[in-house]
């Protein structure tokens, strides 16, 4: 059985199908045990925030349960298949456990190194065990993620990863307009995150009026709220009015985390031209989106600077938080190997309990054998004849169980186990009955990215719908 993802998230969608897509509480338990009918899927959990939408399964069979996830997804969301697939990302086995790593560690966050997921998880975690969704494997798998989310946050400065970028980049726009904030007017376009930080920045910064924009009003008055409770004037403004907020504003924070351009050439035009705006009055944008959320040919107006991500994290204060997040991603990798290691490990061990087991159900039919043909011998001579057969057994047996062990923490250990079960004529459902699930009740979890795996997903898609 292995693990199946199939995701929808901020970096592959944009925001109107991230909001078809998203799956609330209430929710959420019915899609799991629609995915749990499938004859393909065992154990269904489900991470959902505003920004992913992302569906963990254990499977026996690739193609079918990936066509199962994928319909009950569009299904839910009110598209097609195939407008689904466009913006969904699919990982397999060792690549969905890498993923899921780096989501609980913030590596794959809006914000680098937010922890609001380690949370997120857990609540996913906790709503499949509550519906016995999720057996050994997702229990080890979660919990495992839930620990090296946390020693990422407790061993490096990832946390101060997106807080600094936005730092910087307020720094240098403070720079092009006489050195200070105070007292000028900011928009910040996006409501998430991102934009939480660069409202608290630019408080700090002493800035005189900020209009947050938004394509969701609620989340944008909220924002604003908490501005004007730090004694910040605010109001919202909307997504339509944008050239208007622009017109009015010095700084221009974007931080949407669409997937085009929400920042266009034309509005910006529109911005510069409108009555009331000084023409020698400089605009300063700092695109924080990933992808960029402002068009590239507006950098090349006149009276206009834009800072991308890009070249802010050329800045010797955002180099120090990639360093942070560079340092997390060593601690994911280190953590993926040992429980792939672990996880290969405890694939042979069944097999070789199997071995184990035959040896003796095979030692012990000889000495009933042999007590029939000399039942003459005493106990104690019948006994040291069972202790002799039985080290010879044990000492044959040593050294391939100690090395097959070995050599199944490597890629492609699972070969070796098959070999045994081939050579000692050993029935799969022997050892499968060795390693059958164990049950697992509501258990508290403890609070203890490789390109090569990152195949185009809409090949992956295509081919497994096509098998």
């Amino acid at each position: 059985m292995s693990v199946l993802l199939v995701g929808i998230s901020h970096r592959s969608a944009p925001v109107s199908v991230l909001e078809r897509v998203a799956i609330g509480d209430t929710d959420r338990p019915k899609l799991i045990d629609k995915m749990l009918e499938s004859s393909h899927v065992s154990e269904v959990m489900i991470v959902s925030t505003c920004n992913r939408v992302e569906v963990y399964a254990v499977v026996d069979a690739f193609h079918g349960a990936l066509g199962a996830v994928g319909e009950l997804l569009a299904e839910h969301a009110g598209l097609d298949l195939t407008d689904l697939t466009k913006h969904a990302y699919v990982r397999y086995s060792e690549a969905a456990a890498e993923h899921l790593f780096a989501v609980a560690s913030g590596l794959d966050s809006m914000v680098i190194g937010e922890q609001q997921i380690l949370g997120q998880i857990r609540t996913a975690y906790a709503t499949s065990d509550g519906q016995q969704a999720a057996g050994r494997t997702l229990h080890e798998l979660a919990q495992q993620a839930l620990r090296v989310g946390k020693r990422v946050h407790s061993e490096t400065g990832i946390d101060r990863a997106g807080a600094s970028v936005v730092s910087v980049a307020l720094d240098r726009a403070a720079e092009l307009l006489g050195g200070a904030l105070t007292g000028r007017t900011a928009v910040v376009l996006g409501a998430g995150a991102m934009g939480g930080l660069s409202v608290a920045h630019l408080t700090r910064a002493g800035i005189g009026r900020i209009l947050v924009v938004n394509r969701t009003r609620d989340r944008a008055e909220r924002l604003a709220e908490t501005a004007r409770g730090n004694g910040i004037e605010a109001e919202t403004v909307e997504l339509s009015e944008l050239p208007s907020a622009m017109a009015q504003s010095d700084v221009l924070v974007t931080c949407t985390g669409a997937v085009g351009a929400v920042v266009t050439l034309a509005d910006t035009h529109r911005a510069l031209a409108q009555l009331g705006r000084e023409a020698d009055r400089p605009l300063v944008i700092c695109d924080l989106g990933l992808p960029r959320d402002v068009e590239s040919p507006v950098a090349g107006l006149p009276g206009v600077t834009v800072f991308d991500m890009e070249s802010l994290q050329r800045d010797p204060a955002a180099g120090a938080a990639a360093s942070d997040a560079d340092a997390a991603r060593e601690i994911v990798a280190g953590e993926l190997a040992t429980y792939l290691a672990g996880q290969r490990l405890a694939e042979v061990t069944p097999t070789v309990t199997a071995l184990r087991q035959r040896a003796a159900d095979v030692v012990e039919a000889e000495l009933l054998r042999l007590e029939s043909r000399l039942p003459g011998l005493d106990d104690p001579q019948r006994d040291e004849v069972a202790r002799t057969v039985r080290r010879v057994v044990d000492k044959l047996l040593h050294a391939p169980t100690v090395r097959v062990k070995q050599l199944a923490a490597a890629p492609g250990g699972d070969q070796y186990a098959a070999a045994l079960r081939e050579l000692f004529e050993l029935a799969p459902g022997s050892a499968e009955a060795v390693a059958a699930p164990m049950e697992i009740r509501a258990v508290e979890l403890a609070d203890d990215f490789t390109a090569g795996h990152e195949a185009d997903s809409a090949e992956i898609w295509r081919k497994g719908m096509q098998a």
